[in-house]
């Protein structure tokens, strides 16, 4: 099953696609006489979307393209929902990526780091790139994206999945120049927290892809792609951290609560600069494909009028 939040009569809502468009939770709500919750953070809080799930699997789908859907050439796509009480990061998962900037990749304990709430957007928003004179280089990076669907501590690696409640694409932002050291200041990784906090610096949807429609996680091809061009590409099964380890050991540290967004790491990070497009592409075996995550770029430097 898939699920989206799309803006309709000024609110962020949530729905199940179908074949026709996106039915929403509220629609299915008056035709079976349920009470489900009508966003998806709520949704997801309130651990409703396996069942919804279940039902979805057990003739709930073709009960869905009876039901009255916003077409998808209405639909204005939201982030999955705001405020996630966590966004936890993982850098240089891959050792592709981490060969980038002239390191190793992480063995022991991955290279991990949180990121705000407030750089939140969505699919289609602007990614601004800083203001700041310092920030001379900001980079995007395609990411998987696994949502925690339960608050919960010490969770086996092999229940994993028990924990979560979907997959989603992800682009993360990093102001490489700060990071790496440039003109204005000297390279430090104690920057991580400030580079990596920029509003707009972390955009995530437009789909929620519940487990059951990813039979093997370690089989999704993720894809940086600018202006259209697939820049990097690689599989999950080689990351340096799988993400079965990733949410067993977080939880093991920090424990996970609903909606926590676990960002998975990049093939590799690219240059985005004034009228670029950043996108997020993920796809699998059998022609799986998610909802590909697209965003414009605005330098504010040159648009200072956008702040």
């Amino acid at each position: 099953m898939r699920l989206a939040t799309i803006q309709w009569n000024n609110d962020e809502v949530a729905g199940i696609k179908a074949e026709k468009g996106l039915v929403l939770i509220d629609t299915i709500n008056g035709v079976k006489n349920t009470a489900y919750k009508t966003d998806m953070m709520s949704l997801i809080q309130a651990q409703e979307i396996p069942t919804l799930t279940q039902w979805y699997n057990a003739g709930g789908k073709a009960e869905l393209e009876e039901m009255e859907a916003v077409p998808y050439d209405q639909c204005v796509y939201a982030p999955l929902y705001r405020n996630p009480k966590r966004i936890f990061g993982i850098g240089l998962n891959y050792v592709d990526h981490a060969g980038d900037i002239g390191t190793a990749a992480p063995q022991g304990f991955p290279g991990s780091f949180f990121k705000m709430a407030d750089t939140l957007i969505g699919p289609g928003d602007e990614i601004k790139t800083p203001a700041l004179k310092e920030a001379q280089k900001t980079t995007a990076e395609a990411e998987l994206g696994v949502i925690l669907g339960k608050d919960c501590r010490d969770v086996p690696e092999e229940n994993w999945q028990d924990a979560i409640v979907g997959y989603t694409t992800i682009l993360d932002m990093t102001e490489e120049s700060i990071l790496k050291g440039n003109d204005y200041v000297k390279g430090n990784p104690r920057y991580l927290c400030i580079v990596k906090n920029f509003p707009t610096f972390f955009s995530f949807g437009p789909e929620l892809v519940t487990p059951d429609e990813v039979p093997d996680v370690l089989q999704l091809e993720v894809q940086s792609v600018l202006n259209g061009q697939v820049y990097a590409k690689n599989t999950v099964s080689n990351m340096t951290h799988r993400p079965a380890r990733l949410v067993s050991l977080h939880s093991s540290i920090q424990g996970w609560y609903a909606g926590d967004i676990l960002s998975t790491g990049t093939p590799r990070a690219f240059h985005i600069q004034d009228g670029d497009v950043a996108e997020c592409r993920i796809c699998g075996p059998d022609g799986f494909e998610m909802a590909p995550l697209v965003n414009p770029v605005v330098d504010l430097k040159k648009h200072p009028e956008k702040q």
